[in-house]
């Protein structure tokens, strides 16, 4: 996990504070590996649609993405999904099928300890 924080986003460099506080106290690599994600430059974090979550996300599953989430395809089934940002249609969709859209340090704060929560890359 690289030390240096390259961002200028205030709020965001807030959010891999908290993130890499949370793997070292936690012990929850998982949040190591989100804040190391979100750390690298925006065209090497591509963005996901909600297709793609569709076919690799189990239903009720807890998924973070350290990404865009975009609206593209259709979800069936409820997932709760952190994402570093969402389209309009996308947090609808999740919605529409029973899901939640949460953002990365709400779902941090519902699951320090990082179990039951998956990295999609």
């Amino acid at each position: 996990m690289s030390l240096d924080i390259h961002k200028q986003n205030s709020e965001l460099v807030r959010v891999l504070v908290e993130l890499r506080r949370a793997a070292r106290t936690h012990r929850a690599p998982v949040w190591g590996a989100v804040a190391e994600r979100l750390n690298r430059p925006r065209h090497q974090v591509g963005p996901l649609n909600v297709g793609q979550l569709e076919r690799l996300a189990a239903a009720q599953e807890t998924v973070v993405v350290a990404g865009k989430l975009l609206a593209e395809g259709r979800i069936t089934k409820p997932v709760t999904v952190a994402a570093a940002a969402y389209s309009a249609g996308a947090r609808s969709k999740i919605r529409e099928a029973g899901g939640q859209a949460l953002s990365i340090p709400e779902l941090l704060a519902s699951h320090p300890d990082g179990k039951g929560v998956r990295l999609l890359a």
